[in-house]
C-alpha cells in the first residue's frame, strides 16, 4: 500500500509543530524558503539590534521523517492535489496542511507600503537605526502587543532616539486596568511618547499624517495589524471576508476536506472560547493537535482555552496578564522583573514545543 503524501506549507510555529509531529510516524514534505525559524515573537528584539538565536529548521526537524524543500508555494491546484513552487517543481499530495500564516496589512493607507518598515523586516529596521548619521525620531504605528513591545525595546536599546507609539485606539486598551496602567507607566518611564486615537491616514518620507495631527519621524515602523497570505483565497478555499480559511472542528477546510488549515491563516472557532486571535499562542497548539490527527493519535475535535497574555517591556520589565479561557481579562497581573522572567520562560518553551 502506497504511503500517503503529506505536504505542509509554511515553517512558522503552526507548520513546524504539525510537520515534526506528523514526521514521527510518517513521511512529510515541508515547503518553506527559510533555512532558520523566523521566530516572529522575538522580532522586537531583532529590530532593536539585540542578538536573537534563530534555530535552523534542520535542527528542529532532526530525527523526524520530514523532507524540507526550500521553496515558496506560488499556486495550489486543489482539484489535481498539487502544489506549484517558485523553483519550477510541482508536488503532489494526498493531504495538504496550509500554514502560510499572515503578513503586514497596510489597509490602503497612502504611502505606508512605500515609506514604512513592516515588522517582518526587523533586521532592516535594526540596520537603519545602527547606521543613521545621527539620532532622530522613530514612530511605531500600532498600539497592540507587537507595537508595545517594539516601542519599549527600541526606546531602551536606543535612548538617544525619540520613540513615539501611534495608535488608532488606546495603547494596550484591551488589558485589565492594572495591566493597562503598567504598560503606560513603563513606556513613559522609557521616554516613549504615546499618541492615542491617532489613526494614520498617510505616510511619507518625513513621517505620518494622523487623525490627530502631524507626527514627524525619521523612521516609521508599521505594527498596526496583520492579514492572511492571499494564496488560500486565490486557490479557491472557502475564506472569510478577511481572507482566513473557514475550517471545521478538526481544522479541515469546509470546502476541501483534504486540506487542513492552521495558524493565522485559519478562522478557528472553539465552543466556549470563541474565534481565536492570530498569534503564536493559538498557532502552536493547532500545529501540535494536527500532528496527532495526522498520525491517528486523536480523532477528537480541536479544543483550546486561553490562560495568559504576556508582553516584553524592554530587558528589565514585562507583563503577564491573567485571563479567562475566552480571552477576557482577569484583574490580576504579574509585572516588573517577575513579569519579564515569565515572558522569557514562555519564549524559551516555544522552540522546545515545536518538536
Amino acid at each position: 500500500m502506497t504511503e500517503k503524501q503529506i505536504v505542509v506549507l509554511g515553517a512558522g510555529y503552526a507548520g513546524l509543530a504539525a510537520a515534526t509531529r506528523a514526521g514521527k510516524r510518517g513521511r512529510v514534505t515541508l515547503i518553506a524558503p527559510e533555512s532558520r525559524i523566523l521566530h516572529r515573537i522575538r522580532q522586537h528584539e531583532t529590530s532593536a539590534g539585540l542578538p536573537v538565536r534563530r534555530p535552523a529548521v534542520a535542527e528542529v526537524l532532526r530525527g523526524r521523517g520530514v523532507r524540507h524543500v526550500r521553496a515558496r508555494a506560488t499556486e495550489l491546484d486543489l482539484a489535481g492535489r498539487k502544489v506549484l513552487l517558485d523553483n519550477g517543481d510541482t508536488l503532489a499530495y494526498d493531504t495538504l496542511v496550509y500554514a502560510l500564516g499572515s503578513r503586514t496589512a497596510w489597509h490602503d493607507v497612502p504611502g505606508a507600503a512605500e515609506h514604512a518598515h513592516p515588522v517582518e523586516r526587523a533586521a532592516e529596521i535594526a540596520e537603519r537605526l545602527r547606521t543613521a548619521p545621527r539620532p532622530g525620531t522613530v514612530a511605531v504605528v500600532g498600539g497592540g502587543a507587537t507595537g508595545i513591545e517594539l516601542a519599549a525595546e527600541l526606546a531602551e536599546a536606543h535612548p538617544r532616539w525619540t520613540v513615539r507609539i501611534v495608535a488608532a485606539g488606546e495603547v494596550g486598551g484591551w488589558f485589565s486596568a492594572k495591566g493597562h496602567d503598567h504598560v503606560h507607566q513603563v513606556l513613559r518611564g522609557l521616554g516613549v511618547a504615546i499618541h492615542e486615537h491617532a489613526a494614520v491616514t498617510a505616510v511619507d518620507a518625513g513621517g505620518l499624517t494622523t487623525a490627530a495631527g502631524r507626527i514627524d519621524a525619521d523612521l516609521v515602523v508599521w505594527a498596526a495589524s496583520m492579514e492572511p497570505q492571499p494564496l488560500a483565497a486565490e486557490a479557491g478555499l472557502a475564506v472569510t471576508p478577511a481572507g482566513r480559511a473557514v475550517v471545521d472542528d478538526h481544522l479541515r477546510s469546509v470546502s476541501h476536506p483534504d486540506v487542513y488549515v492552521i495558524g493565522d491563516a485559519a478562522e478557528v472557532t472553539v465552543p466556549g472560547t470563541g474565534t481565536l486571535r492570530m498569534g503564536c499562542a493559538t498557532a502552536l497548539p493547532q500545529g501540535q493537535y494536527l500532528g496527532k490527527v495526522l498520525t491517528g493519535r486523536t480523532d477528537q475535535p480541536f479544543a483550546f482555552r486561553y490562560v495568559v497574555q504576556c508582553l516584553s517591556l524592554g530587558r528589565r520589565d514585562g507583563l503577564l496578564q491573567f485571563i479567562h479561557g475566552d480571552d477576557s481579562m482577569r484583574p490580576a497581573v504579574l509585572t516588573g522583573r517577575a513579569g519579564r522572567l515569565a515572558k522569557a520562560a514562555i519564549l524559551r518553551s516555544v522552540v522546545m514545543s515545536l518538536r
